[in-house]
């Protein structure tokens, strides 16, 4: 078990209780079975006199669910008993295959209605929990995170809104921009990456996969997702390549300025293989646009790795560029719904969150530095070595 000395020394805040809305249950399923597997390993360590009553149990999940009127109108309801409890929300904005009907018409879920539901569920346990957490790995609205013109600042207002509900900690992954806590200044917002995981999907299903400067070459697709590319090269000592967006600044499309062309700026890539780091795949065009022209830069491999595979407008167009070779795989994680025909392309490989969540949920509950949890790089250095010696 991960950090299993840490949490040898310290105690829990309150017995854990997970409740999932729906979109999330899948994920909170796994993270669940991951966390009942740590907490038996850490009580056969222990003396079982100084384990607290509820530290292990079969199942951390609480049955909670929004139920709808016919007019849409929804409220939420928790089935059973959280007082005294530290409560973790999970939700996934992201998930639109979840619906409900108004007066006769089927809707689907928008994360507005998402946000909307995360909110019953909280005002359900305000008062009673002894400490409400919320994980949302998709940061809701955490695109509008500033002020350009006259435009609202969704992502602050929301996280406004739930820290006056009584919200004591944010966990969410890969934000856009986290400086969006500065919002609620005085609440917890913990921001992880899933660097390790990209790697360990990497090593393991890439059987020639190299970690050098000779072989390996990491390219940010764009200025803002540069820290993510610096941070990925500095950890294993390889070359680091971007590419920004020339813009149309006199026209407007769907609400932005339209991209004219991606200019690189970075060594040759001639041989190596590339790794595209960013935090989601939203209609791909301009990771596959950077893809398209780092093969055509004579890349031996192109490899795509985001948090977030978004997908919005569906798989065809990757289809394509695997067909033609201009990717070879993309990574994701499961933190938030993929459409199942994902699941099944040859050219997708999934970096699994469940396992790191969990050991987040338990350093949490202990109310120990999530610093130990939220660093990799000693698990990035022992991979290499890993691979280093089997080469």
């Amino acid at each position: 078990m991960p950090n299993i000395e840490l949490l040898e020394k310290s105690l829990p805040v309150a017995p854990i209780r997970i409740a999932a809305l729906s979109g999330c249950q899948e994920l909170a399923k796994e993270v669940d079975k991951k966390l009942v597997k740590f907490r038996k390993e850490l009580v056969a360590k222990k003396n079982s006199n100084s384990i607290p009553q509820g530290y292990c149990e079969p199942s951390f999940l609480v049955e909670c669910e929004c139920v709808r009127f016919g007019t849409g109108e929804g409220k939420g309801y928790i089935k059973e008993s959280v007082r005294g409890t530290d409560l973790f929300i999970m939700v996934d904005v992201t998930n639109y295959t979840e619906t409900y009907t108004v007066c006769g018409h089927e809707n689907h879920m928008s994360p507005d209605n998402h946000f909307q539901d995360l909110k019953r569920i909280i005002s359900a346990a305000t008062g009673k929990a002894h400490r409400i957490n919320v994980i949302m790995p998709f940061l809701y609205e955490g695109r509008q995170h500033r002020r350009s013109k006259r435009e609202s600042l969704d992502c602050a207002l929301a996280l406004k809104e739930l820290s006056d509900m009584g919200v004591a900690n944010f966990i969410t992954f890969d934000a856009h921009d986290p400086r969006v806590q500065n919002s609620i200044p005085l609440n917890g917002f913990d921001n992880f990456f899933p660097t390790y995981q990209f790697l360990k999907a990497l090593v393991k299903n890439v059987p020639d996969f190299k970690m050098d400067n000779d072989h390996l070459m990491i390219i940010s697709p764009d200025e803002g997702a540069m820290s993510r590319a610096v941070y990925f090269s500095n950890i294993l000592g390889v070359d680091m390549g971007m590419f920004y967006k020339r813009r149309d600044y006199s026209t407007i499309v769907n609400g932005k300025n339209p991209i004219v062309a991606h200019e690189f700026l970075g060594d040759s890539v001639e041989g190596k293989d590339v790794v595209i780091i960013d935090d989601m795949i939203s209609s791909g065009e301009s990771m596959l646009d950077v893809a398209k022209q780092i093969k055509e830069r004579h890349a031996r491999r192109v490899f795509i790795c985001t948090t977030y595979g978004l997908f919005t407008d569906g798989l065809d167009k990757f289809d394509e560029y695997y067909e033609k070779g201009w990717i070879d795989k993309v990574i994701t994680t499961n933190l938030n719904y993929r459409i199942p025909e994902l699941l099944t392309k040859p050219y997708y490989i999934e970096a699994n969150m469940s396992k790191y969540l969990a050991s987040i949920i338990d350093i949490i509950n202990h109310d120990v530095s999530v610093e130990k949890v939220r660093s990799s790089n000693e698990k990035i250095m022992d991979l290499m070595d890993r691979v280093n010696k089997s080469k």
